[in-house]
């Protein structure tokens, strides 16, 4: 039985490492086994870096521009991109919109968005209606003209939402996400 946990732990830690660390693969891919096995907690905010150089450390170049420096990424850059969010989706489930699952931030792992929330608004960004209650916080702005979203865990810098666009989903929002920011979980 050791021979075999061993493995399977070193297997997941490499996982952890890789899509931390890969320029572009906020998505998990591999075995969906391995996938299925792996759990999804955020890191503590005790443990969470405290400084830029932490934050480099753990994040690409990109990530770290779009979480920590309030960057986005170009539109349709998700879906389009070979290894980029949307387009691994596609790859994997023949759709960018999986019903099931649930969406973490890449710099913490909390989770932040269910798969059920996310929808086609033809934006060029990914785009949910409603995060997980407790998982995002909305902040003005400086100019006042939008709502920033940040990860409540980490403060790590999302996107924005939109209210009363006349979506028909349940909250008439759009959370429009950098996929960069985003780690997809099949198995939640």
């Amino acid at each position: 039985m050791a021979v075999l946990r061993l493995p399977s732990l070193l297997c997941l830690l490499l996982l952890s490492i890789f899509t931390t660390t890969s320029a572009f693969l906020p998505l998990i891919i591999g075995s969906r086994a391995i996938v299925r096995r792996m759990a999804t907690a955020a890191t503590p905010k005790s443990e969470l870096p405290k400084d830029e150089g932490g934050w480099r450390a753990i994040l690409n170049p990109n990530q770290f521009a779009i979480l920590r420096q309030k960057a986005t990424e170009p539109g349709g850059y998700s879906e389009s991109t070979p290894g980029a969010l949307e387009y691994e989706l596609k790859k994997a489930f023949k759709t960018k919109n999986p019903k099931e699952g649930v969406y973490t931030c890449v710099g913490c792992g909390a989770p932040l968005y269910k798969a059920s929330t996310k929808f086609d608004s033809g934006c060029g960004w990914p785009a949910f209606f409603q995060g997980i209650e407790g998982a995002i916080k909305e902040v003005p702005d400086a100019d006042g003209r939008r709502v920033e979203i940040v990860c409540a865990n980490c403060d790590g810098h999302l996107g924005h939402v939109f209210k009363n666009e006349g979506f028909s989903n349940p909250t008439n929002e759009r959370h429009c996400v950098n996929g960069i920011c985003l780690r997809y979980d099949p198995a939640v």
